[in-house]
């Protein structure tokens, strides 16, 4: 008969726990939603070196058109 986890341990099925997006391991509670602190720091540098970026969508003018660099108004 297979053991079963404890308590506490994070469930894939009932609790709805993800587990880590780097690594795949189950997530550690000091480190949530990361199972260590390699991978959140792993994720942080992601970040700060440009591979994760949120997308912009660029403001139009009034008519339509994006104005152009350097055009009256902007400052």
């Amino acid at each position: 008969m297979p053991a079963k986890p404890p308590a506490d341990a994070p469930s894939d099925k009932a609790g709805g726990a993800k587990p880590c997006p780097i690594c795949g391991k189950p997530v550690d509670p000091a480190f949530k939603p990361f199972c260590s602190k390699r991978c959140a720091d792993i994720d942080l540098n992601r970040w700060l070196s440009g591979v994760y970026s949120v997308p912009v969508k660029d403001d139009e003018d009034e008519d339509g058109e994006r104005p152009s660099d350097g055009e009256a108004g902007e400052r």
